[in-house]
């Protein structure tokens, strides 16, 4: 990750975070519950069965997924499925969010460290006043030179 070199040391920055950590605020969720492009839409998979991979691929494609589809064979070896909306696709591992709300989060120091490992939950309404105000004040330090 490419980041700017900080001119402040790092006890001089505040870290303010809002997280929905996906073990406490998500659940899984079928394609329709996700409302999934794939399942949506329907969706086209191209398979190279001149590879060992890609027949194996297409094997199960055509006699365990239980999914419908109409196949197209090119003379390269590839084979294009193609597959109607209303099905499960093969991604899985959807999550839909659970109606929790997010935690906010105020820390000192930034990526390099928390110094005085202090760290906070605050409600809503104070984060967003405590950010705004840090703002104002780093801009008015900023016009004073």
């Amino acid at each position: 990750m490419n980041r700017i070199e900080p001119t402040m040391p790092v006890t001089a920055y505040k870290t303010y975070r809002i997280l929905s950590p996906l073990s406490t605020h998500f659940r899984p969720a079928t394609c329709a519950q996700a409302e999934c492009d794939a399942h949506l839409n329907g969706w086209r998979s191209t398979i190279d069965e001149s590879t060992v991979l890609g027949q194996q691929q297409a094997h199960y494609i055509r006699s365990q997924s239980g999914r419908r589809f109409v196949e197209e064979r090119f003379e390269s070896g590839l084979t294009r499925f193609e597959f109607e909306a209303g099905q499960e696709c093969f991604a899985g591992g959807h999550q839909v969010r659970l109606d929790r709300p997010e935690h906010y989060l105020l820390a000192d120091g930034d990526w390099r460290g928390n110094p005085t490992r202090r760290s906070r939950a605050l409600r809503p309404q104070d984060w967003i006043n405590d950010f705004g105000e840090h703002q104002q004040r780093l801009a008015d330090q900023l016009e004073r030179g």
